[in-house]
């Protein structure tokens, strides 16, 4: 089993779900995207997602944009974030997915991307930009980096098949329309689309997308596999990034949600 599988499977046999936290490499410097992944791991992070960052990231709201752009000023590239993925590597075992749109892929090349993504320690890929209709096979992940797939709220149960047949490591729902974001409240379709998900496939299934804090995480968590938090985090990032203590202040932010994500 990879790390991702090997992952849910462990979780699974504890009963419990899967705390998986969204940070953009680079932000405020790889340095402290390294120094934060085992703290992150300790606090009760099962998978960590790291974000490619990209001028023009569509998919994500205001605070993650803010971060993209922060990694970009301090000279963060698609190479650079394969290198922070191998010095991750030395300290922590943690599953890493990259989150990314297409074009900084193709910077490098897919198949060179691919490879030295592999060669890094990255255990899947996740292409927010990319349709299943526009797939090709040079865009494919490759070895043991596995293809995570997007599913949204809006997505027919027939276009739902269809994605989960080509998904690997995870599907990913994205439980509202629109951007990234802190939201007040927690969708109220996620159980029935996560159900109308499961009966596509055996794969996990976690949800994502304006979980921010233990209350809402714990509620999400007994719907799905696994929470995925991201602005929350990324937005304290941001607040303590001038202090030398910011990667045990997030990790201290992320250890109740975490403990939530595990109660459900």
């Amino acid at each position: 089993m990879d790390r991702i599988e090997r992952t849910f499977v462990e979780l699974r046999a504890r009963g419990q779900k899967a705390m998986i936290a969204y940070i953009c490499a680079g932000d405020p410097s790889f340095e402290a995207t390294v120094a934060l992944a085992p703290r992150l791991e300790k606090a009760g992070v099962d998978i960590l997602e790291l974000g490619v960052p990209f001028s023009d990231p569509l998919a994500d709201g205001i605070v993650n944009q803010l971060a993209s752009q922060r990694a970009l000023e301090a000279g963060a590239t698609p190479r650079g974030v394969l290198e922070c993925v191998r010095q991750i590597r030395k300290v922590s075992g943690i599953p890493i997915v990259l989150y990314t749109y297409l074009n900084p892929l193709m910077a490098l090349g897919f198949e060179a991307f691919h490879k030295e993504a592999e060669q890094a320690g990255v255990n899947g890929i996740l292409i927010l930009d990319l349709p299943p209709d526009e797939d090709a096979p040079e865009l494919t992940a490759t070895g043991n980096v596995r293809r995570i797939r997007l599913i949204a709220p809006t997505t027919p149960d027939e276009r739902i098949a269809r994605i989960t047949t080509e998904a690997d490591g995870f599907i990913y729902y994205v439980s509202r329309e629109g951007v990234t974001g802190e939201q007040a409240s927690v969708s109220r379709t996620i159980a029935e689309r996560v159900e109308a998900i499961r009966r596509t496939t055996s794969l996990p299934v976690v949800v994502g997308f304006g979980v921010s804090s233990p209350e809402q995480a714990r509620e999400v968590a007994r719907l799905a596999d696994g929470v995925v938090v991201g602005s929350a985090i990324v937005k304290r990032i941001a607040q303590f990034s001038g202090q030398p203590d910011m990667p045990d202040l997030v990790a201290e932010f992320v250890r109740p949600i975490a403990a939530a994500v595990k109660m459900g």
